[in-house]
């Protein structure tokens, strides 16, 4: 299954990539970028909270590197007493890793409504409920293709409960 998992990353990487064409001499330097939901043929009516597929077109692609509830800058190696205020329960840390996203987001110029794909992975699925109403509160009706995961543990700190990544595509 991780071999199936890295395949799948670096497909979507390379795809996503390939969305940014580099500026030639014959155009303008930027690009716009469409972003296109795409639903798989004879799909029933009924809502859910991805998107099974995004096309994009334009643009330039944004990757935010895995976050979680700890501050986006601590020490290396890890010092446990930096993690000590942080909540012990997903809805708290769920939030705390979507003001981070929110701020790598603000930071590369994009909002959440640019986010086209996202992997999340998660100790316990049990508490996936938690994470994914905070999720909603953040992304609204907007809908990027996401892959949810249950791990072990977190490389930052076993109290650690969620980490997502993101990719996102802004106007270039």
């Amino acid at each position: 299954m991780p071999i199936l998992r890295l395949v799948l990353v670096v497909a979507t990487t390379m795809l996503l990539a390939s969305c940014n064409p580099t500026p030639s001499g014959d155009g303008p330097s930027g690009s716009i970028k469409e972003m296109e939901v795409i639903h798989l043929p004879d799909a029933p009516d009924t809502w859910i909270p991805y998107a099974p597929a995004i096309t994009v077109t334009g643009g330039k692609t944004i990757y935010l590197a895995g976050v979680t509830a700890a501050p986006v800058y601590h020490q290396h190696p890890h010092v446990a007493e930096e993690f000590d205020t942080i909540p012990g329960d997903m809805e708290g840390q769920a939030r705390l890793v979507m003001e981070n996203v929110k701020r790598g987001l603000e930071a590369t110029g994009a909002t959440f409504d640019d986010v086209v794909s996202s992997t999340r992975y998660l100790t316990d699925l049990t508490n996936q409920n938690d994470f994914f109403s905070v999720w909603q509160e953040y992304f609204g009706e907007h809908t990027p293709a996401t892959t949810t995961v249950q791990v072990v543990r977190l490389a930052t700190d076993p109290r650690m409960l969620l980490e997502v990544n993101i990719v996102a595509v802004i106007d270039d």
